[in-house]
């Protein structure tokens, strides 16, 4: 939190010196006195733990994969480059036919215009400056209403892809090495998860195929392969360790799917008799209600009737009572403390849940309920990725860490070395800690990161 709160990463150090009150002349000086009042702060604040053992060490950690950098396949761009930029110019085609005009499809302004002026489509409401909204979420509602709403979502999706990870990456490649250098950020987020940037290797989509199949760019180096391990639903594991919930416990610890549990125990059918559908449906509540989503809000998830969805949330809870109990407990905390913490003692303070707007309570209710789960996943990670870089190291393994997305890391890695590496990458992150169900961490090799996945 203090690190967050008064070291602004964007800040040179003159800025830091003006910002804090201190002549710039003397920085060395100055930075000493902050040095020590921020130790202080930590000791305050019982973090000096968390700072020793995770954030500090991993700072070497970051800085090795910052420098390694990843490489970029050119030919593979390319393609994808002229792949998008056809499939954009066949979608502006049939946008302009299913409209019965041409217009700038990028305008809001122009685009409100044609479909609920031209085409007459409903739901068109007007913003504050006067002219239509043609957000996603609007459009999504009304994709049913005419063929061009939802190819104009389809290039939207195009366009964003060409032109943040396609055309975006260029200029961020180095053109002797074929290396994009990403910057990781320690002090971003309020979860203490990692983010990155120049380029936002995080940030790349992967629900649908066609952002998935951008992972198809980055490729090892020349004799080598990525290995990639993945947590497997680890948010999930905290929920279960942290609530005590001899159900959910049970489950993790003797290998059953707990999709399919969920999808037996809320719908009241063996699990035998459990469908896909069932299992898809149970797999959004759980991961609904590690975000303390509401009946309104898995609705629309689902597609299903606010009632139903009601009754989806009413019978988790029935057979999870403990996790109910769980949650509660963590808003009570925090509206009494004014903080949640992770599994290390990672502090998050809301200063929302005690907001007289009900909206903003809300918010820091769901973030209350959330943080611990989320929070310890990221300390999880942080653990995993120090004691995998020391383990290589101690082998004298020329394997690199080279990238974090979330729970999931990867390895560039001599052809040799794979199977030990990939042995030592599970090892490290299934045994970072200590949990009351075993972490679980997919491994897979392969000669770009969208195989390797």
């Amino acid at each position: 939190k203090y690190i967050a709160d008064f070291f602004d990463q964007s800040q040179s150090i003159s800025e830091l010196c003006e910002y804090y009150g201190y002549d710039g002349t003397y920085s060395a000086y100055i930075l000493s006195i902050m040095r020590d009042k921020f130790t202080l702060k930590l000791d305050e604040d019982d973090s000096r733990k968390l700072y020793e053992n995770i954030e500090k060490p991993l700072i070497f950690v970051l800085f090795d994969m910052e420098r390694a950098g990843v490489k970029v396949d050119i030919a593979a761009l390319d393609n994808f480059s002229r792949e998008y930029s056809a499939k954009l110019e066949e979608l502006k085609g049939k946008i302009y036919e299913a409209c019965g005009c041409t217009f700038n499809i990028n305008s809001p302004s122009q685009l409100g215009q044609v479909l609920f002026e031209k085409l007459g489509l409903k739901s068109g409401k007007k913003n504050k400056n006067g002219k239509y909204s043609t957000s996603a979420e609007i459009l999504e509602k009304l994709a049913d209403e005419s063929p061009a709403v939802q190819l104009i979502l389809s290039y939207r999706q195009y366009q964003k892809l060409y032109s943040t990870y396609v055309e975006g990456f260029r200029p961020l490649i180095d053109s002797r090495t074929k290396l994009v250098h990403t910057t990781y950020n320690q002090t971003v987020t309020t979860t203490g998860r990692l983010s990155s940037a120049n380029p936002n290797l995080q940030n790349i989509p992967i629900r649908e195929n066609e952002g998935r199949e951008l992972r198809k760019l980055f490729i090892p180096r020349d004799g080598n392969v990525f290995i990639d391990a993945d947590y497997s639903q680890i948010e999930l594991r905290l929920l279960a360790h942290f609530s005590g919930c001899k159900e959910l416990i049970e489950a993790y610890n003797n290998g059953k799917d707990i999709h399919a549990v969920t999808a037996s125990q809320v719908f009241g059918v063996p699990l035998e008799q459990v469908t896909h559908k069932m299992r898809s449906d149970a797999k959004a509540v759980n991961f609904g209600i590690i975000y303390g989503i509401s009946d309104f809000g898995l609705a629309k998830n689902l597609d299903i009737p606010v009632k139903t969805a009601r009754d989806y949330i009413e019978n988790y809870f029935k057979t999870y009572s403990a996790v109910k109990d769980y949650m509660q407990s963590n808003v009570d905390f925090a509206k009494k403390n004014g903080y949640v913490a992770t599994l290390t003692g990672r502090k998050r303070y809301i200063r929302e849940i005690n907001s007289s707007n009900y909206n903003i309570r809300q918010f820091g209710e769901r973030a209350a309920m959330n943080m611990p789960l989320q929070g310890s996943s990221a300390d999880i990670i942080k653990i995993a990725m120090i004691n995998v870089v020391n383990a290589l190291n101690k082998e004298g393994l020329k394997a690199k860490l080279i990238l974090q997305v979330h729970d999931e890391l990867v390895l560039d890695c001599p052809k040799e070395e794979a199977e030990q590496a990939a042995d030592i990458l599970k090892s490290e992150m299934e045994n970072a800690v200590k949990l009351n169900v075993p972490l679980s961490v997919d491994v897979h090799m392969g000669k770009n990161w969208y195989e390797a996945k």
